[in-house]
């Protein structure tokens, strides 16, 4: 046969060839569609902050109480002091997504709870004081936003507007520049810190927490069972 009569036919096959290929989809190109949504998708949700990670460690204590000492109270007291020689206990009773309470005992005094909130900008430590029939005291609520990230280990707490005019109004300017600290090294200890910058005022009480207590009652003014904690 004329090899001449098979050319048309070849070059027929190969244009057809072309054509379907063009036609086909191809599975190793990128989807720039796909690839902006993938894109995205990771982040959209913020990286964790070091203010995550301290509230995600006071959470890990939650439904725990712990026994505390006085690892600094400067300068002595002239007068007898509401902590020397009394137990301390603190228990981390109610924890949720946003806030977390913490009684602290002294002796019989069940009137203190720390506070811990999340906030838009950080975390917010406030100081709920009671007395014994459960009414508010006349300084209570007082404390302060972070001022900074801190650390997973320590955040602290410089005092607040509305706590400086509340001290003014009760005799207690010496308290306007307080800054409160809390300090957890898990498996170690738990750290609540008093400090006046310029002054050489300064308050620790370390809290064990390798040896958890027996919880303690109600603070004043608390259900007697506390909420459960959040999944």
């Amino acid at each position: 046969m004329d090899k001449t009569l098979n050319a048309p036919r070849a070059l027929l096959a190969a244009t057809l060839a072309v054509a379907l290929s063009a036609c086909s989809p191809n599975p190793a190109a990128p989807d720039p569609a796909g690839s902006t949504a993938s894109a995205d998708a990771s982040t959209d949700a913020p990286a964790p902050t070091a203010q995550d990670a301290f509230f995600d460690r006071l959470g890990a204590l939650c439904g725990q109480a712990f026994a505390g000492t006085i690892a600094a109270n400067e300068p002595p007291s002239t007068t007898p002091d509401a902590f020397e020689g009394k137990p301390l206990v603190m228990h981390v009773r109610e924890c949720s997504d946003a806030e977390i309470r913490i009684p602290f005992h002294v002796g019989d005094d069940r009137s203190r709870t720390w506070v811990v909130t999340r906030t838009d900008g950080g975390l917010r430590l406030k100081h709920d004081h009671r007395h014994e029939d459960g009414s508010d005291d006349a300084v209570t609520m007082y404390g302060g936003d972070t001022a900074h990230t801190g650390s997973a280990g320590r955040q602290e707490f410089p005092v607040d507007g509305f706590s400086r005019e509340m001290f003014s109004r009760e005799g207690m300017e010496v308290s306007n520049t307080n800054v409160w600290a809390i300090e957890v090294e898990p498996g170690a200890q738990f750290v609540y810190e008093l400090a006046r910058p310029g002054s050489p005022r300064l308050f620790r009480v370390a809290f064990d927490l390798t040896r958890p207590v027996t919880l303690p009652p109600a603070p004043w003014g608390a259900d007697s069972a506390p909420a459960p904690a959040a999944d």
